[in-house]
């Protein structure tokens, strides 16, 4: 028996539970951009079901805009902000006892790469090999930096377009009846099998995702930052109780 798992989607509706169901997934794992925790586990339990297990986490961005790394925590018990030392963050997901996982590795300025992974190896527990934004040489230099670090392997379809959801999966041996068990085989380094669809569909999905990142990064991040003030997820948020004030860099 195996357990089928897309380890990161952006998006969360009718439409990509029905997509994620007729793709043969067992489980999501949603990790939205810029959402609190509370909202995040929310919707998450809203959409799961027995056929479909929602497993809520969070993509932090760690760091200044300048000099971001994401690093993605599946199994918090307590929100973490984002705009947070890097130290800060892994040390609260190690406080968590959360599953810190690395995706996007080395790609687009935004991403843990060989020096944050030789750092903070023994707090890591897998590396992202395959992911649709990626090119063909993201994704060796991802697998590189698996064989190198001796870190599992995970691949996501990192769908922010319903169309990518289950293009990519990550395959486990058993099944998982809850999020918590997810979170044990990703920590324990449980075999796994990494899987994407194949042939000219799959890469103009690929192609899509990638040009996503120019409005992403464009008219929605101006939005965001400029016209609607602060992020909930920002540290100085009234959310977290000044907790992260001693690790907020801004």
């Amino acid at each position: 028996m195996t357990f089928r798992v897309d380890p990161h989607v952006k998006i969360l509706d009718e439409r990509v539970v029905a997509r994620a169901k007729s793709r043969g997934l067992d489980a999501l794992v949603y990790a939205p951009h810029f959402t609190h925790l509370s909202d995040i586990e929310t919707r998450a339990e809203r959409f799961s079901d027995d056929d479909l297990l929602v497993v809520p986490a969070r993509e932090v961005f760690t760091g200044t805009w300048r000099e971001r790394k994401h690093v993605l925590a599946v199994g918090l018990s307590d929100p973490v902000p984002d705009f947070v030392t890097l130290e800060g963050a892994m040390a609260e997901f190690e406080r968590q006892g959360a599953a810190t996982l690395v995706p996007h590795p080395e790609f687009a300025t935004v991403s843990l790469g060989s020096e944050e992974l030789a750092r903070f190896g023994d707090q890591l527990h897998a590396v992202e090999v395959y992911n649709p934004k990626h090119r063909a040489s993201h994704n060796e230099r991802a697998r590189d930096l698996a064989r190198e670090t001796g870190l599992p392997a995970f691949a996501s379809s990192y769908a922010h377009l319903t169309a990518t959801v289950g293009e990519v999966w990550t395959a486990f041996e058993g099944s998982f009846e809850t999020g918590l068990g997810l979170v044990s085989a990703l920590q324990s380094g449980a075999p796994r099998r990494v899987f994407h669809r194949p042939g000219r569909r799959h890469r103009l999905r690929c192609h899509a995702e990638f040009a996503h990142l120019a409005w992403e990064n464009t008219w929605e991040k101006f939005e965001r930052v400029v016209l609607k003030g602060q992020e909930a997820t920002h540290p100085r948020n009234p959310a977290y109780g000044g907790r992260f004030d001693d690790v907020a860099v801004y």
